[in-house]
Order: structure tokens, then sequence, then C-alpha cells
């Protein structure tokens, strides 16, 4: 049950409502009692469909919920985690952290956006954006909010880098003057990532069939290599030319299965 009453000294008018945990509420400052007759309608309409939206649930900053949502990213990788860590210190908390969820219009994201488009890569700020919009998204799954307000806003598009690619003889020629020669080989023969190739072991080399098994991804995330799975968590195998077969036999030579196939430093060709 909710009653309307005005306030006589301020002109307005005071919805009084209850809450679905039957505690009562209220909503001051209409202008008219038309007003506030259509808020009480709407109100009533909304806990009936179980769309209600409690006013105090709004008045969360993005700052706490940005960090309870950085805590709960348990399920990305490091080389993943640490941009997005990144990205929040430097330019979503700086900027929203204060901001009441409830206080966020769908106009200020999008300056937002152009501002730091127009000083920071494509790349930077659909990142930036993304975790705005998720930190939301939550919101209103946990009924924070009726909807995200964030999303719709016009992103920057990336502009891909022309590709330049090496000759055969160009890519022989820089494996000749490689102080890891066979390394060179491998990477360019068999579109093997970085982090890929540098995690191969010996037993993921397969030489009757020609074939390496990528089971590890080593990846550098500050001064630490951290090795997971591959970047879409998919193992496969990878074939390689004939031409390979002795080079990587001598890399392999003496070493232990579990050894690294490329021992950082003490790779040899």
């Amino acid at each position: 049950m909710a009653t309307i009453s005005k306030d006589e000294a301020r002109g307005t008018y005071t919805v009084r409502y209850r809450k679905p945990d039957r505690t009562t509420s209220m909503k001051r400052g209409f202008k008219t009692k038309r007003d506030a007759e259509l808020w009480k309608s709407q109100n009533v309409v909304e806990q009936a469909r179980g769309e209600f939206i409690n006013v105090s649930a709004g008045k969360v900053t993005i700052a706490i919920l940005g960090e309870e949502w950085l805590q709960n990213l348990t399920h990305v990788k490091p080389s993943t985690l640490r941009p997005t860590e990144s990205a929040w210190r430097v330019h979503v908390e700086p900027r929203w952290g204060k901001t009441p969820i409830a206080d966020i219009r769908h106009s200020d994201v999008q300056a937002w956006v152009a501002k730091l488009s127009a000083e920071k890569s494509a790349t930077l700020v659909i990142r930036c954006y993304g975790i705005l919009a998720k930190i939301l998204d939550i919101a209103v799954k946990d009924r924070r909010l009726s909807s995200n307000v964030a999303r719709g806003v016009k992103m920057p598009r990336k502009v891909k880098k022309e590709h330049v690619y090496l000759s055969h003889q160009q890519v022989h020629d820089l494996a000749a003057e490689a102080k890891h020669g066979t390394l060179v080989l491998v990477l360019a023969y068999t579109g093997l990532r970085w982090g890929e190739v540098t995690a191969l072991r010996v037993k993921d080399v397969n030489p009757m069939r020609r074939r390496l098994n990528v089971v590890l991804n080593a990846v550098e995330v500050g001064s630490k290599i951290e090795v997971g799975t591959p970047k879409t968590h998919k193992r496969r195998t990878v074939p390689f030319p004939a031409f390979l077969a002795d080079a990587l036999a001598a890399q392999m030579a003496g070493k232990h299965p579990d050894d690294l196939l490329f021992p950082g430093r003490m790779a040899s060709t």
C-alpha cells in the first residue's frame, strides 16, 4: 500500500510505499501530484514483475563494485589480468571510482570514451570501457540498477596494421645470422605464438609424424614467467616441414623428455 502526501513548505509531493521485504520507504521531490501518482503506479508494477530496484542500492560507488569485480577475476590468465588491473587503476577508477552507479549517465560515458579515444589507442579505450560496462552489468544482475546505461556507447575502431612478410630466402638468411636459428625457423614455419614455442618440451616433439604438440604457453608478466594453457585453452598439434627434422633432432639431443626444447640462454642451434 502506498500513500501520497504534500510537503506544504516545499510544494512537492512524497510517495510512501512498502518494499518487497515489507519495510517502508519513501520517494520525495515530485513537483506535481500526477508525477507522484505515475511513479506510485510504476512502482506497483515493478514489484509485481520482480523488477523493483531499491533506490539505496544505487548509491554504491564504482570503486567498491570495481574492487569486488577484480577480486573475482580468478578465471582469467595472468597475461590478461595484468593489463586489466592497470587500466582500472590508471583510467577507470580515477574517473568513475567516487561516482554512485545510479548517477552515471549514458552521455557521460560517451564523453569519457571520446576524450580517452583522442589520447589513447583503440585497444586501451575498448579495454577501459569494457571494465566499466561489465561492472554495471553485474549491478543490473544484482538488482542495483534497472539497466546498464554504458551499453550502446559508440567505440573507436581498431585499425589493422599492414602485415609485412619475409620471403623464404629472407627467413633462412635471418636464421643463419641468428644465435638461435632453429627457433627462428620453427616460429616462421609453424605459426606458433612466442609463448607457445618457448613452452615446448622435448616430449612435445613427434619426429615420426613431424608434429609439435602445443599444450602449454609461457608468458612474461612483469618480471615473472607464467606458464599455463594456450591462449584458446585448446591443445593442438602443429606440423613442421621436413627440412626442420634434423635441426629439431639436434635441439633435442641429450635432453630429458621434460626439458624445455628451447631453454632460454642455453639454447643452441
